[in-house]
């Protein structure tokens, strides 16, 4: 059976727990998660504004 992956990202106004109900609504099991800084420059210095998660999810294709 072929796998679909795909990533989802938890917005700003949703909790992981809300962002991994909407996955597996979609179908999907959440195999895997990557945090990355998101920075804004501030008198030249880069400022730390938010983390951005993204959780792996993947999907067992029909044949």
């Amino acid at each position: 059976m072929k796998q679909e992956t795909k990533w989802f990202e938890v917005q700003e106004n949703e909790s992981i727990s809300e962002c991994m109900s909407k996955m597996t609504a979609q179908g999907f099991q959440v195999v895997g998660r990557r945090e990355e800084p998101l920075f804004q420059e501030v008198n030249g210095q880069p400022v730390p504004v938010r983390q951005i998660i993204q959780l792996k999810g993947i999907k067992e294709a029909e044949k």
